[in-house]
């Protein structure tokens, strides 16, 4: 019995094209993880890998903070596959790290203001949507938060008063 494949899907139902076409925020956990990962196994598509690693984990979030051991005990998931993905994971925490220095970085409001100019030009930059923004201040006008509210399309965005 054949297993099913990536090669298997048209051509515009395969992550990578789905993510040249409609860009990285159209690709669903499973789509995103398959692309990290690259190919399956023997007798198993990636995206079946994927799904496994999502399910046997219970969420992105539990995936995010799994061991090398706890990544190499899944069917499909080698060294390779599991250094890649902790690979992504730190990216990922580091990524969330500057972002929180550059945003507290409390010593001067100017460099601060600048701080923030540069996370929303590093943050939305390269997206091809408009994007409605929240960027809450304490009473020091420090900030404390910075929230996506709404995405929306290449020139428009509808924001939603609630």
């Amino acid at each position: 019995m054949k297993s099913f494949t990536l090669h298997d899907l048209p051509n515009e139902e395969r992550p990578r094209e789905r993510l040249k076409q409609y860009g990285v925020d159209a690709l669903s956990s499973q789509e995103l993880l398959a692309l990290i990962l690259g190919r399956g196994v023997q007798g198993e598509s990636v995206m079946v890998t994927a799904q496994k690693l999502i399910s046997h984990f219970g969420s992105l979030a539990n995936l995010h903070e799994a061991s090398f051991e706890d990544l190499c005990a899944m069917k499909g998931i080698g060294t390779a596959k599991a250094c890649q993905l902790l690979a992504c994971f730190e990216l990922n925490r580091r990524i969330k790290n500057n972002y929180d220095l550059l945003l507290k970085n409390k010593s001067n409001k100017s460099l601060n203001f600048e701080a923030i100019i540069k996370l929303l030009q590093e943050k939305i930059g390269s997206n091809n949507r408009e994007h409605f923004m929240v960027i809450s201040l304490d009473s020091r006008q420090q900030v404390i938060a910075f929230d996506i509210v709404a995405i929306g399309t290449l020139n428009t965005n509808i924001v939603h008063p609630r």
